[in-house]
């Protein structure tokens, strides 16, 4: 089997990864509909959409380290069930509100937030999951091929949502439909999960609850510089850089006075160059932090080049490469945190990952939207892209480099390595 795909031998994750290929391509889908249909019930606020994008991220920053603690103490594949259920539950609802007409704003701002807090309790049970399904000499690559599934959902998903919504009028209720076919995808993970092979998986034995649970995993990252520097470059790369579905629509829509299909093909390209990077990442066995603080930088500048971009076109064409750097970043991030992190402490690390990565959102979202009003569409890219090369800066500033005290009893400092 190719090196690239090598993952895929082991029964258990080809399931898992069919399923989630069906699920993210409904949940791409979705949030498509569901921005479109916030600007449409909004009159086009993007005040409005970085509020339901903040609202849905919130529940991450303010539970993610407790659902830490819950996946390191339960089966994760028990956990992963219900949290699948209930995001299905919440998109049901949203769907049904849309179709039938009676959708208004504030019903979006409520079913996103409860749709989050399934999300939060979701994503350190699945991230941590994957290390149960492979062994440590395939987590590289299937950490990369379960990007690379998720961004041909995201090159497929926009495209069909935004088609979808064109072709059944581009008012409210034909986001609806959309939203329903999302419900119905968390189907396939949930039937995966209850298909796998429970001899096949390296379960490690529950943890057992004791005082400072959440404090022992905040003191072991704290201990860990390598760590500490990815936590700060990814920290500031997705507070302030990664609203994609914020700065697409703003600038699709009122830089490029474009429509629901030209904007669900933004998204579709950035997933291009996602995908590109997600194979290029399941290739690589080691992960090195000069690939991980380059690949931030390069993602830096390619958001600021985006926000000059004179034309839709010419912007279309910047978004894959944002994509490519988007991916090397966030994947190298993440496989180099599983492999560093002890195995009964994976559940709380992946969690205060996931927080930093995604809990930002709530903060940067709103500031987004509200610069995007204020000052531009182009502004969001500009400001993202500049905050990101300085979150850059500051982690090689503190973490690059441990201590005297450090590098006297630490065998194999924490440096670059040559890519």
């Amino acid at each position: 089997m190719s090196p690239t795909f090598r993952a895929l031998h082991n029964p258990n994750y080809r399931r898992y990864a069919l399923g989630s290929l069906v699920s993210n391509t409904g949940t791409w889908m979705q949030r498509i509909a569901q921005d479109w249909l916030v600007l449409r019930l909004t009159d086009g606020s993007g005040a409005a959409l970085g509020i339901t994008t903040g609202l849905q991220f919130l529940p991450v920053l303010l539970l993610s380290p407790y659902a830490g603690v819950i996946a390191d103490r339960f089966p994760k594949r028990r956990l992963l069930q219900l949290t699948q259920l209930t995001m299905a539950l919440a998109s049901l609802v949203l769907g049904v509100l849309a179709v039938s007409g009676v959708a208004e704003v504030w019903q979006v701002y409520v079913i996103a937030f409860l749709f989050g807090i399934g999300s939060a309790f979701d994503a350190p049970a699945r991230q941590s999951f994957v290390s149960e399904m492979v062994g440590p000499d395939d987590l590289a690559n299937a950490v990369g091929l379960n990007s690379a599934t998720f961004n041909v959902a995201r090159i497929v998903g926009p495209a069909v949502a935004g088609l979808m919504i064109g072709a059944l009028g581009g008012g409210a209720s034909a986001t609806g439909w959309v939203i329903l076919i999302n419900a119905l995808s968390y189907g396939a993970v949930i039937w995966q999960l209850q298909h796998m092979d429970t001899d096949l998986l390296r379960t490690p034995k529950p943890v057992a609850r004791t005082p400072g649970m959440l404090l022992e995993g905040v003191r072991y990252i704290r201990s860990q510089p390598k760590m500490m520097m990815i936590l700060v470059m990814v920290f500031f790369a997705g507070t302030f850089g990664m609203n994609f579905q914020i700065t697409s629509a703003l600038m699709a829509t009122e830089v490029f006075g474009k429509g629901a299909g030209e904007y669900g093909i933004l998204g579709s390209a950035m997933a291009v160059g996602s995908l590109t990077g997600a194979l290029l990442a399941a290739r690589r066995v080691r992960i090195r932090l000069r690939l991980v603080a380059g690949a931030a930088l390069g993602f830096g500048a390619a958001e600021i080049l985006a926000g000059l971009m004179p034309t839709y076109v010419t912007f279309a064409l910047m978004t894959p490469l944002i994509g490519v750097f988007t991916l090397t970043m966030l994947n190298s991030a993440n496989a180099t945190m599983q492999l560093e992190s002890a195995p009964a402490l994976r559940g709380r690390v992946m969690a205060l990952y996931m927080t930093i990565v995604m809990g930002g959102t709530p903060i940067g979202a709103p500031i987004i939207g509200w610069v995007g009003q204020q000052f531009g569409a182009r502004w969001t890219l500009l400001g993202g892209g500049m905050l990101t090369i300085l979150g850059v800066v500051i982690a090689v500033a503190l973490f690059a480099r441990p201590s005297r005290d450090e590098a006297d009893s630490e065998p194999e400092p924490v440096t670059f390595q040559a890519a």
